[in-house]
């Protein structure tokens, strides 16, 4: 039943953010398909490619913060794929028992609370506070281990993340993507560390501490 809401809740959230892919200038982000992966692509090609793959697997509905206007919440380019903002708190819950049956999205989606605490969307521009330093292998292992940054011995990557589904995806898909995430402006922006439930489900303070 957990799994059937949270994956409701996903379902509803790529509705929410239909809108959301516009460019700099308000106009619709239309995206060319692309034919199945194939070896020998040249470093523009894979790049290309991982640019179609960002935005086609809804990479920006969780990791890019949002303005909110008259068509409602709409990528903000300026931050682009730089995670949960470390200067925006989130607002303390009353009612614990909600966790029990839902979990919550921040507005614009780059922090969710459940049952397992409280995550944050991490910065995925080539700044050191994102992967800056990340190697391929690293993020290769983050996506196909759910490893958080891709080392042996970090943390699970946390619910809404669902490294489990991209893992299926092509080694050459992997690298394309880490390929493109590269060539982004770098952001800097330290994304808040994920907070476990608290003990006693007392959640009194949902932001933590901040790390890289």
């Amino acid at each position: 039943m957990k799994t059937i809401l949270i994956t409701a809740t996903l379902l509803l959230a790529g509705i929410y953010l239909s809108g959301c892919m516009r460019d700099e200038n308000g106009t619709a982000d239309v995206i060319t398909p692309m034919p199945g992966a194939v070896a020998g692509l040249t470093p523009e090609m894979q790049v290309k490619r991982g640019e179609y793959l960002v935005k086609s697997i809804g990479c920006d509905d969780c990791h890019s913060p949002k303005n909110f206007g008259p068509n409602g919440p709409e990528i903000d380019f300026s931050r682009r794929l730089s995670g949960r903002p470390a200067d925006q708190p989130m607002a303390e819950i009353a009612d614990k028992s909600v966790l029990n049956d839902y979990a919550l999205f921040a507005p614009d989606l780059t922090a969710a609370v459940g049952q397992w605490g409280t995550s944050f969307a991490a910065n995925l521009t080539p700044d050191e506070t994102g992967i800056g330093n990340w190697s391929e292998a690293q993020f290769l292992k983050a996506i196909r281990e759910g490893k958080s940054k891709g080392l042996d011995g970090g943390r699970p990557l946390l619910p809404p993340m669902p490294w489990f589904v991209y893992r299926n995806m092509t080694d050459e898909d992997l690298k394309s993507i880490f390929a493109y995430l590269k060539t982004l402006p770098p952001v800097r922006n330290i994304v808040p560390a994920p907070v476990p439930p608290a003990p006693q489900g007392q959640l009194s303070n949902l932001i933590g501490e901040s790390s890289n």
